[in-house]
């Protein structure tokens, strides 16, 4: 009788040290779940460009690392302060902000919040507890032009910027630069929307250059550049996309396009902090060297051998740095 006694009371200390076992480990995994919060830019999920690239960026990071996230748009908290407070609220332990417009009210909320984690795309913070990734846009427009300049066939050529602001102004210079690189004699007409989201504003500017006899046009404008490539692709000219691959918006029309790699950049900061707590660079500037810019594959139209091999050089002299192409 006491023998029973006995093995039944070990049979209870083992099944019970099993599940403290188990418990403890169910704990120690979610104790470690790193869980991000992110506030998307002015024009939000499905602008086919800057958010949806960093959106796709953490649904990778959640499928292949078990992170979990959540995110915000300016469209539902109406300023951006206040979708980063919620963030900061929601106990997550790394806040990303994307784009630069939100700086002002990043730095803010930062400040309010110092031993939380947080991490600006294309701008930079000086405050100790914000990582920045920014991009040499103008390395990647840089090819752009080059492809624009070369295939021209009217030697004018046009830009439409979302915002005149520095960063737009970057996408712009590159783009004149690579197209004078190959064509002197080509001119770039440059207009400016005012917004990242008016698809109808892009297109009335793509009409007015493309009445001026520009067969090539290169946006960077968001939402805004859609409506750039779907007037483009209307009256049949040529056109080049943004941030991502955005030939599938308009498939008779988009040459290539600038790929900002928001999507990569995201993925490896999360990848980073999930696996050290920390990102290493405070500061990263991602160019065509570091894999953080460059440009789709080319479609629609074909170049030359002689293209090709210009093209190439170009891309190589840009990632050995014998080609700067801002101060």
């Amino acid at each position: 009788m006491k023998k029973v006694l006995m093995l039944s009371i070990i049979l209870v200390l083992l099944v019970s040290a099993a599940g403290c076992s188990n418990q403890d480990k169910t704990a120690s995994a979610s104790k470690h779940r790193i869980k991000i919060g992110i506030m998307l830019s002015d024009a939000g999920l499905g602008d086919q460009s800057f958010s949806d690239a960093g959106f796709e960026g953490l649904e990778k990071a959640r499928d292949n690392l078990g992170v979990k996230f959540d995110y915000r748009e300016i469209e539902e908290t109406k300023t951006y302060e206040k979708g980063l407070e919620q963030l900061v609220k929601g106990g997550n332990d790394l806040i990303i902000g994307l784009g630069f417009s939100m700086q002002e009210a990043m730095d803010k909320v930062a400040k309010k919040y110092p031993h939380t984690d947080f991490l600006i795309v294309d701008s930079e913070s000086k405050l100790p507890n914000v990582y920045s990734v920014t991009f040499k846009e103008e390395e990647g427009s840089y090819l752009i032009g080059a492809i624009a300049g070369m295939k021209t066939k009217t030697n004018t050529l046009g830009f439409v910027g979302g915002v005149d602001v520095p960063l737009i102004r970057k996408f712009e210079k590159g783009f004149i630069e690579g197209v004078k690189s190959v064509n002197p004699k080509a001119k770039v007409i440059s207009r400016f929307a005012g917004s990242f989201g008016d698809d109808r504003a892009g297109a009335k500017i793509a009409e007015d250059l493309i009445k001026k006899k520009a067969d090539y046009l290169y946006q960077a404008a968001g939402f805004t550049g859609v409506g750039v490539i779907l007037e483009a692709q209307k009256a049949g000219v040529y056109s080049f996309g943004v941030d991502s691959d955005q030939y599938f918006v308009a498939e008779k029309s988009v040459v290539s396009s600038m790929l900002k790699r928001v999507d990569v950049a995201v993925y490896n900061a999360v990848k980073e902090y999930a696996e050290h707590g920390k990102i290493k660079q405070k500061n990263s500037r991602l160019g065509i060297k570091e894999n953080g810019v460059g440009i789709a594959p080319i479609t629609v139209i074909k170049l030359s051998p002689a293209e090709e091999e210009t093209l190439d050089r170009l891309r190589s002299n840009i990632s050995g740095g014998s080609i700067s192409i801002l101060p």
